[in-house]
């Protein structure tokens, strides 16, 4: 039994990740999977009820008063608590190094998940990497400690997911280029006004997928797109020049491969996370899917146009930073998060998001990513100057 350790088991990806879990118990090959571990953040009574179904032996929540609330939770429904409860960082750290996980599924927002995913990588586990941030950051270092310590690393995003698929069997010379999808997100096509003064409830309203807040509001403004191009270039070891963003609003093609030849070669799917998330588990061999095959006949369109960069000036942004390289893109993704948490929090408007961001970039004299300390610092100074930014603009 192949036994799993979860960063961020009550969000989305973790959620759908305990429901392939247990759709393989279900089957004639019940006894792959087991949960060794789950990270999670205040979601307290979703965990109680992980902890409950699966008995994971180390857990791990956001805060210290998180311990004994789910202490208590667990004692309301007489569930005998695991082994080790872990707070904060620390305890997403000792979920991803728990003895006799072999597999670590990196699912929690941000920069949260950048240490305990190095911490993995350097025990030469297999990770399943949903959290594109940590590449971001610290692209070089994470695939540099995968290399050394034997590590696989796994996309679980849909779109390089999605490429991952397509370059079975390729060869990397004959690889022309990389293209990733895009949905456009709900303001494909709204004026630049009505993007400028979005209201929170407009800028969540994703028309083809159901995710948090911090990545909804990422894919409206398609930053999304812009860090998925940043990830792309470590997960495959390409050029930024080798990496395209066409966008396609059914969300049915996940992303494409373009070969020397003209040839392209792209994965298409239901929109359903788990069928990337079963991928990771099981590579290298494919299984049976409890999910729904997509049904080619119900589709009449597949539209493809290229990305608006005036309306989507965060995906120029992206290109900018990972072409500057060492500590820029830290700076871009933290600058980022906090712009992102200062318009949900209706401190700032939607328009402002792109500002901000750019203005950090501008103020930052980028210094080589050498190791997590200096990726770590350029991402601190990056959030303080973001948030005095945003306190200005307020």
């Amino acid at each position: 039994m192949k036994q799993v350790a979860i960063l961020g088991s009550t969000g989305s990806i973790g959620q759908n990740t305990l429901r392939v879990i247990e759709a393989f118990a279900g089957g004639p090959d019940g006894d792959e999977f087991g949960v060794a571990a789950l990270g999670a953040g205040g979601n307290i009574a979703l965990l109680a009820e992980q902890i409950e179904r699966h008995r994971p032996r180390v857990v791990s929540v956001g805060e210290e008063a998180g311990v004994e609330l789910l202490l208590a939770e667990l004692h309301r429904r007489r569930v005998a608590p695991p082994a080790r409860i872990g707070v904060g960082v620390d305890g997403l750290v000792e979920v991803a190094t728990c003895e006799g996980a072999e597999i670590v599924i990196g699912a929690v927002v941000g920069a949260l998940g950048l240490l305990p995913t190095y911490r993995a990588l350097e025990l030469g586990r297999r990770v399943a990497l949903a959290n594109k941030e940590t590449l971001v950051i610290a692209g070089e270092l994470m695939t540099r400690a995968a290399a050394r310590h034997g590590a696989e690393l796994l996309p679980v995003d849909s779109e390089h997911n999605a490429l991952h698929q397509c370059l079975r069997g390729e060869k990397r010379h004959e690889v022309r280029r990389l293209i990733l999808t895009a949905s456009g997100g709900p303001f494909r096509t709204a004026s630049l006004e009505d993007i400028e003064n979005a209201s929170r409830e407009q800028a969540l309203r994703h028309p083809t997928w159901r995710m948090g807040e911090k990545i909804s509001i990422d894919s409206a403004t398609m930053m999304n797109k812009g860090l998925e191009v940043i990830e792309a270039r470590w997960l495959f070891d390409c050029s930024p020049d080798e990496i395209d963003v066409i966008v396609h609003p059914q969300s049915v093609v996940h992303s494409m491969v373009e070969l020397i030849d003209g040839s392209i070669i792209a994965q298409l799917g239901v929109t359903d996370m788990r069928h990337a998330i079963q991928y990771a588990l099981t590579w290298p061999d494919r299984r049976p899917a409890s999910l729904p095959p997509l049904d080619l006949a119900t589709l009449r369109n597949l539209e493809f146009e290229p990305p608006n960069h005036e309306r989507f000036p965060c995906l120029g942004l992206a290109y900018q930073a990972l072409r500057t390289g060492g500590t820029m893109p830290a700076v871009l993704n933290a600058a980022n998060e906090v712009a992102v948490a200062a318009f949900l929090a209706g401190s700032i408007r939607f328009g402002d998001i792109p500002r901000i961001i750019e203005r950090v970039c501008a103020a930052h004299t980028p210094g080589p990513a050498a190791d997590l300390g200096a990726v770590l610092a350029a991402d601190r100074w990056a959030r303080e100057l973001g948030r005095s930014m945003g306190y200005a603009l307020q």
